[in-house]
């Protein structure tokens, strides 16, 4: 966290670096669309020449809000051997997996991700072309390595059937959604996912971003690119409080979710508010058993990038406290260029129970892979 640290701060910090690593959010990419065709129809070969992708947004080149470097890269992140930054594993192990200690790295593919695709077809080929290629290059190339199954999420038997082809094996440890949908997660649509993820046992990794069709606030569209940074969490927010009220958990008891990159800092406070309100309002939905916090204690983790930084240290501590340490998971956000370094992600006063938890523990156990 701290960017101009001393020799002996620096010690402190090469320190705390020799627990293990998890790492829950890394994001490969093919060096372009044309090196997923040998995983995809020769139809959709064709289909991407003629038509190219059209998500939900609407028709559009690159990202909506322009950013410094393409795809929100770190500048020393482009392969020495060419391709864009995510595209080389040698490189990935070179400048992340091996120089920070990481013994496991959940590859979470946003782009690009079918899930948020127009064409229902299109959706759910490109997903399992992009499933097929996470195995082939990357997963069966280092053993360190595991998959979240991209699913057509907006298209449920399409997404089912994914579930199913992709269940029961290791080389998947989670069901991978993107954030901005085009209804609340809680929304009936979802919940046949959700029973194949429980049947499949296999967490829900839901990561900030998307293309919903509609505007990231609920005013309209922003000017600025900060303003769709700071919209990860709200639009998080609202997932997590459709899951909890629409009562996706007292329906699918054993259902796990992961928040991935939007933050965790406004957990707590929803929590409250969301307890308040069903104390006075639970009559409207008598499904519901529980506080909302006792739901979102049982059911939801979330990983630290981005991880809020307040004034006083000690304060992310206490956040993490009110979460639970056996909750957050880190995460680096590699290759892009908000990444998280792990020696510097926790202030000191956490204890080394905690750093392991939240470094590798906690990981292993969500994944069943202790």
């Amino acid at each position: 966290m701290n960017i101009h640290a001393t020799p002996k701060d620096e010690d402190k910090l090469s320190n705390r670096t020799r627990f293990p690593v998890a790492d829950c959010d890394l994001h490969p990419v093919p060096k372009s669309l044309q090196h997923l065709y040998p995983y995809l129809e020769k139809r959709w070969q064709e289909y991407l020449e003629n038509f190219g992708v059209r998500r939900r947004q609407g028709t559009y080149q690159g990202p909506i809000y322009p950013k410094g470097q393409p795809d929100a890269a770190r500048r020393d992140a482009w392969p020495p051997e060419g391709g864009r930054p995510g595209s080389s594993l040698a490189f990935m192990r070179e400048q992340h997996l091996d120089a920070n200690n990481v013994e496991l790295g959940v590859l979470t593919v946003i782009n690009p991700h079918g899930g948020n695709y127009q064409n229902p077809d299109q959706s759910l080929a490109m997903c399992r072309a992009v499933n097929d290629w996470q195995v082939a290059e990357w997963i069966e190339k280092d053993h360190r390595l595991k998959g979240s199954i991209l699913v057509a999420y907006e298209h449920g038997s399409a997404a089912v059937a994914e579930i199913e082809r992709r269940a029961g094996d290791p080389n998947f440890v989670q069901i991978f959604f993107l954030s901005r949908t085009a209804q609340p997660l809680g929304n009936r649509r979802y919940w046949p996912i959700y029973e194949a993820a429980e049947h499949a046992n296999l967490p829900v990794g839901i990561h900030a971003f998307g293309n919903s069709g509609y505007p990231i606030t609920s005013g309209g569209w922003p000017s600025y690119y900060i303003e769709e940074m700071a919209g990860h969490a709200q639009s998080c927010q609202s997932q997590v409080t459709s899951m909890v009220l629409e009562g996706v958990f007292e329906h699918f008891p054993k259902l796990r979710v992961v928040f991935i990159e939007s933050g965790f800092g406004w957990l707590p406070s929803l929590t409250w508010r969301l307890d308040k309100h069903w104390k006075a309002l639970k009559v409207e939905n008598p499904t519901l058993k529980r506080l909302p916090s006792e739901y979102i204690r049982d059911h939801i983790w979330v990983t630290t990038q981005p991880m809020e930084e307040p004034e006083r240290p000690r304060h992310l501590l206490d956040l993490i406290d009110w979460i639970g340490w056996d909750k957050v998971l880190y995460a680096s956000d590699y290759p892009h260029w908000d990444f998280d370094d792990p020696s510097r992600v926790l202030p000191g006063g956490a204890t080394d129970e905690q750093r392991r938890q939240l470094f590798l523990g906690n990981a292993l156990k969500l994944y069943r892979l202790g």
